[in-house]
């Protein structure tokens, strides 16, 4: 073999991998251009899992405005996300099914209290914005606050169980103070420290201190002739608590501990 066929032997290599590389490049640029063809348009989208607050006119608006491309070349992370923003759904799932429909599976939130001023939150302490006209328990606190809060009103739920009270209300201050009103009126301050302490030592002490006294004021039924005053709780000592009436001082100190 002499110098000018070993010179060419490499030369040949290249030109192979340029013409392989080439017919890959027209491939790809065929195969894009098949798929962005109106013979592979959606024409469907169909809801697998069943829903009780997103309406299909909410599902159509998202169609109209996100899905675009065909079958192969529609954007699913950009539908789901759109789907995503819906009031009421908390996560939701895109697929393909052929020849030209989106598969979608929606989870929606579960309303478990009202959030602060004008939002929900579940279970989870997930906080979303949606109208509800259920009548729900009140949770409030700080920004960011949301999952602290809904797992202490299930503790402090779970602990007033015995007396057969419900909470209505159950706030956290920006001093991260805890007060809780109750579905007969009473409202309990709980302080900063010892909360779940503080609650079980009232839950217990509650039959012996109040006996016959345990309706103080039934907010849901028919309001008496003259108002009744529910009984404000002080929890924040080592030893008891104390008990004042609406009129009377108020328990709820700046130097809440």
């Amino acid at each position: 073999m002499n110098s000018a066929e070993l010179s060419a032997h490499p030369l040949s290599q290249v030109a192979r991998v340029l013409t392989w590389g080439a017919l890959a490049l027209l491939g790809y640029g065929a195969l894009g251009w098949l798929a962005a063809q109106p013979w592979f348009a959606l024409r469907a989208i169909e809801v697998k899992t069943p829903v009780a607050h997103v309406t299909e006119a909410q599902i159509r608006l998202v169609a109209e405005r996100q899905v675009t491309g065909t079958f192969f070349t529609v954007d699913l992370e950009r539908v789901q996300g759109s789907l995503e923003k819906l009031p009421w759904v908390r996560e939701a799932r895109v697929e393909r099914r052929w020849p030209d429909t989106l598969l979608v599976s929606l989870v929606e939130h579960v309303p478990f209290a009202r959030w602060n001023d004008d939002a929900l939150v579940n279970h989870r302490g997930d906080v979303f914005v949606a109208a509800v006209a259920a009548r729900l328990p009140r949770l409030s606190g700080p920004e960011d606050s949301s999952a602290e809060v809904v797992a202490a009103y299930k503790r402090h739920q779970l602990a007033l169980a015995p007396l057969g009270m419900t909470i209505r209300e159950l706030r956290l201050s920006p001093r991260r103070a805890w007060r809780l009103r109750l579905d007969n009126g009473m409202q309990l301050a709980l302080g900063r420290e010892q909360t779940d302490a503080r609650l079980a030592r009232f839950v217990a002490l509650y039959p012996r201190v109040f006996g016959a006294q345990t309706a103080i004021v039934d907010v849901a039924a028919a309001p008496p002739a003259a108002p009744a005053v529910p009984l404000t709780v002080d929890l924040r000592y080592s030893d008891g608590f104390a008990v004042r009436t609406a009129g009377g001082a108020s328990p709820f100190k700046p130097s809440e501990t």
